[in-house]
């Protein structure tokens, strides 16, 4: 629903029927309320389109390079502070948080792993020996058990509280948080670099034009009131 058309349309229609029945209070009132609404949904307009002779219009448009550059202080000013980061490592009892590395350990191939057992077991003593039954292809086929173990293990380790404690203390070090932020701020400057002012309108103009269809509403509400007091003011 347009709320600006519609108020428009309800404006131009208490003018026109107070003009044609000659109805001074309704054609006041009418008159008054399309004053208003058409007065704000200018206004609206005027934020995202350039209007000719109208100086001042386009302002975001025109504007978007402060408005790029609003935008990433905020995030690293409001989101992304070394006191947030350090937050986001802790949990709301202020005690180290678990990270789950899980998923992680379960998308590594650790078949290097078992290459690397598998060459310092031929370079160690038991190498002739290992020649003897057939050399490294007798042990291919503990690959696979080997490599579901590793996982298992590693898994076991990064879940203890001693390897996340120690992993927070290593992440919250003044130099480690400074990169992070250094990180963050460089992909958020990059991303902001890829905006121009017909997107940044339209991020802009999503977001608030339909709350600012309110303004029209209540420009021609309030327009309406002042032309009926205006009309009773003149009818005495």
């Amino acid at each position: 629903m347009n709320k600006s058309l519609i108020t428009n349309l309800i404006a131009l229609t208490f003018t026109l029927a107070g003009y044609v029945s000659e109805q001074h209070l309704l054609f006041t009132v009418g008159l008054f309320a399309l004053s208003g609404a058409i007065t704000n949904w200018l206004a609206v307009h005027m934020l995202f389109e350039k209007v000719p002779l109208l100086y001042g219009s386009g302002v975001i448009p025109a504007r978007f390079e402060e408005f790029k550059v609003a935008i990433g202080q905020l995030m690293m000013e409001e989101f992304f502070t070394e006191a947030n980061i350090d937050r986001f490592l802790s949990d709301s009892s202020g005690k180290a948080s678990t990270i789950n590395l899980a998923p992680v350990i379960d998308k590594v191939d650790l078949s290097p792993a078992f290459n690397s057992l598998v060459e310092v077991i031929e370079q160690s003593s038991f190498g002739p020996m290992l020649d003897m039954v057939g050399g490294s292809e007798a042990i291919q086929p503990m690959r696979e058990p080997f490599i579901a173990k590793m996982k298992l293990a590693m898994q076991e380790i990064t879940q203890s509280e001693q390897f996340n404690t120690l992993l927070r203390e290593e992440l919250e070090q003044p130099d480690m948080i400074s990169g992070i932020r250094d990180k963050v701020s460089d992909i958020i400057e990059k991303r902001l670099s890829e905006l121009t002012p017909l997107l940044v309108k339209e991020i802009i103009q999503k977001m608030i034009k339909k709350h600012l269809g309110w303004l029209v509403v209540w420009g021609g509400i309030f327009g309406g009131v002042i032309g009926l007091v205006a009309a009773l003011t003149n009818s005495f």
